[in-house]
């Protein structure tokens, strides 16, 4: 299996709320603080994960990066 490969959020705003994601963990999304890479993940399956980011478009009207 290859490692977990986290990109940054394209919102996150380097000095202060930083989010990272990996879309190749198998059967899941993970995410985490950037700062804390060794700290803990969520993992959310990649149902949860498009609803969560159909409802930041629906509020926001940001198109959000997709999994």
């Amino acid at each position: 299996m290859s490692p977990v490969s986290y990109r940054k959020s394209t919102y996150s705003n380097p000095e202060h709320e930083c989010v990272e994601v990996a879309i190749n963990h198998p059967h899941a999304i993970a995410i985490r603080d950037s700062k804390r890479p060794t700290g803990p993940t969520l993992h959310v399956t990649p149902t949860a994960w498009t609803a969560f980011l159909t409802t930041l478009h629906t509020r926001t009207g940001h198109i959000p990066v997709t999994a």
